[in-house]
């Protein structure tokens, strides 16, 4: 049986604007970073991944344990970070078919956390939300057999690779395969499927903007157990990855931004939602709040953006061509 999910407009339109910016990094030096790029990124890929199961390392305290330098935090979770780094080290190692692979790299993810490490779980589990159960998983009988009609799937289905990544993490945590760590592998996984597409995707930190995004990450999936189906999962991650991979180009580009690169780079996160001054500072963290400003002010004049809101609640919005008035 085929995971179920609705192929919507948002999907196609967003899978369009990933390929284009993936085209855009392939015909420029961006495709193969320098090491201490790809370094940097691995980190925060670690770091975000991890925090989001309530790891307290940051993202300092992570690079010093990569670099073996002493660090004071519980030992746990710097297991956690080592295991995780030797995991993302491997991923070329892997074929995101291969349910032996799966458990193999539960294995490398989870060794001397979880006594089940590389094992399925043989116990009923649930997702908590606060007080409450969010997510009851199928019992543990039926774990071996969901997981081998998904990994068929994975290996024959002729869907586009960016929406398959998205289906089969949203399946992952859905099934809840593992005593534990689910959610980084369930995460992992997605990462192998889109380096498997494009190895640009070895150097790209999605997890980091799931971190940013967790409260939604965990409320769309909570929906989409509810709607029997994982159609809103696909377009939340999709439009992490359009966005990630939007900053990718913008941050290590060689050219200095003009207002104007700024705006268009905003433009495209944004994608016609509403956002303050704050929420376009954030995209820049070397831009100072007066530079925001008259960025702001310049793409009201230029009638790329419409102010809206009152004047201590400013917002603004990209309007859809230069001729809206």
């Amino acid at each position: 049986m085929n995971p179920p999910y609705k192929i919507t407009t948002k999907i196609l339109k967003l899978t369009s604007s990933i390929s284009n910016s993936l085209g855009n990094i392939e015909s420029s030096f961006l495709k193969t970073p320098e090491p201490k790029l790809r370094k940097q990124n691995k980190i925060k890929t670690i770091q975000a991944t991890l925090e989001i199961e309530g790891n307290t390392l940051t993202l300092d305290q992570v690079t010093a344990v990569l670099e073996g330098k002493k660090v004071l935090g519980p030992k746990k979770e710097i297991l956690e970070v080592k295991n995780a780094n030797k995991l993302y080290d491997s991923i070329l190692e892997f074929k995101s078919s291969k349910v032996k692979d799966f458990l193999s790299a539960h294995k490398i993810l989870m060794t001397s956390l979880v006594d089940s490490a590389g094992s399925f779980r043989n116990k009923n589990v649930g997702v908590l939300k606060g007080i409450e159960v969010s997510h009851i998983a199928p019992k543990p009988r039926l774990v071996p057999e969901l997981i081998e009609n998904l990994f068929k799937w994975i290996e024959s289905d002729e869907i586009h690779s960016l929406v398959k990544s998205c289906i089969a993490h949203y399946e992952i945590e859905f099934i809840h395969p593992f005593e534990d760590g689910n959610g980084r592998i369930g995460r992992f996984w997605q990462s192998l499927i889109l380096k498997e597409y494009n190895s640009v995707f070895t150097y790209i930190p999605v997890e980091s903007l799931i971190k940013e995004h967790q409260k939604e990450y965990y409320n769309t999936l909570e929906a989409c157990d509810k709607a029997g189906e994982s159609t809103l999962f696909i377009e939340f991650m999709l439009q992490l990855i359009d966005e990630c991979l939007t900053q990718y180009i913008y941050e290590h580009s060689n050219v200095n931004p003009t207002s104007i690169d700024r705006l268009m780079n905003a433009k495209d996160i944004f994608k016609g939602e509403e956002f303050s001054r704050k929420d376009y500072l954030s995209l820049y963290k070397n831009l100072s709040s007066a530079s925001a400003s008259r960025d702001l002010k310049e793409g009201v004049e230029n009638k790329e953006l419409k102010k809206i809101g009152k004047a201590n609640q400013t917002k603004y919005i990209f309007k859809q061509a230069r001729c809206e008035q």
